[in-house]
């Protein structure tokens, strides 16, 4: 390692474009997260981290890495980062909030279309009744044009949501802690928390990762939904208490849970939502597009921006 030249560790998965990169102008060692022995010795040295979702920021981490300039969170929440015990040592926090925006958004349509409009795609030919059946058992039961979608949330990725539910020409209705302008609602319309619950025909959660938001979504929710919800997942997992969804679930067969965000990660053989067929669950993948990947990953711009003692673009606030 260069004396003349910052060090940085990588601890998750970065586009290799964005990681030469930062190669050219530091030097970058990649540590993935699990190998904490490699990790503690590396951090005494390190100028910077560059991380994702698993590697926490806290502040025994930070007491080993006292050379610590920056912490470079490629991926938009900071849930796994002791911002203020960052500031309190100097140590500049900088993210790449929107990069994974459409990618979620796509994600949360899928699930939606995955949930009401069931499909087939056939292999082979279809004598004349079982295609009179197939395209008799494949009428959905609703359409989307006649359906309530409720958005909890209304940030970035809440209120593009609200986009395509209007284009879809559903009812959208949104709570969020914030007073948002009429002019960035895009047709949808403000409600309070337990009226955008009970209305909806689809809830999705959209909030951030404060404490607050712990179980946000748990047995009063449910209590009040309608029998065959459709309820939807991309935040953070430890926004709904699964036990009461998945009460809610068995007692309403009708209903249908898609959850892409989990407590703890991975999924444990207790959790409380498996084995239930009308709940649906993915591995973390709302992020997942080769585009979203990229644009994470480009958080290294602002790394170099502090290492090099300027502004960065986008930096987090305690």
């Amino acid at each position: 390692m260069s004396a003349n030249r910052p060090l940085v560790v990588q601890t998750e998965h970065l586009d290799e474009v964005a990681a030469a990169w930062l190669r050219e102008r530091c030097e970058l060692v990649v540590c993935p997260w699990e190998d904490s022995a490699t990790l503690d010795a590396l951090l005494p040295k390190a100028d910077g981290l560059v991380i994702r979702t698993y590697t926490k920021i806290n502040d025994a981490l930070l007491s080993k890495a006292p050379r610590l300039r920056v912490v470079g969170r490629a991926g938009v929440g900071l849930d796994n980062v002791d911002v203020a015990a960052c500031a309190k040592r100097g140590v500049v926090v900088v993210s790449t909030p929107g990069a994974n925006t459409r990618a979620v958004v796509e994600l949360v349509t899928a699930f939606i279309l995955d949930a009401l409009r069931p499909r087939v795609f056939l292999d082979k030919p279809l004598e004349a009744a079982a295609w009179n059946k197939a395209r008799k058992d494949l009428v959905a039961a609703r359409q989307l044009s006649d359906l309530t979608i409720g958005i909890v949330g209304f940030g970035r990725v809440g209120s593009s949501v609200a986009r395509v539910g209007a284009a879809l020409d559903m009812r959208v209705l949104y709570h969020d802690l914030l007073d948002i302008p009429p002019d960035r609602r895009h047709g949808a319309s403000p409600a309070d928390f337990p009226s955008v619950c009970a209305e909806a025909d689809v809830l999705t959660i959209h909030v951030d990762g404060r404490a607050s938001n712990r179980h946000l979504v748990g047995r009063g929710v449910f209590d009040s939904a309608k029998r065959d919800l459709v309820f939807i997942n991309t935040s953070r997992g430890f926004v709904v208490d699964d036990d009461a969804l998945a009460f809610f679930l068995r007692a309403c067969p009708a209903a249908q849970a898609l959850i892409d965000v989990h407590e703890p990660e991975p999924v444990t053989p207790d959790a409380p939502l498996l084995g239930l067929k009308n709940a649906h669950l993915s591995p973390h993948i709302g992020a997942a597009t080769r585009t979203a990947q990229t644009n994470m990953s480009w958080v290294v711009r602002d790394v170099w921006r502090v290492l090099s003692g300027e502004k960065p673009e986008s930096p987090a606030t305690p």
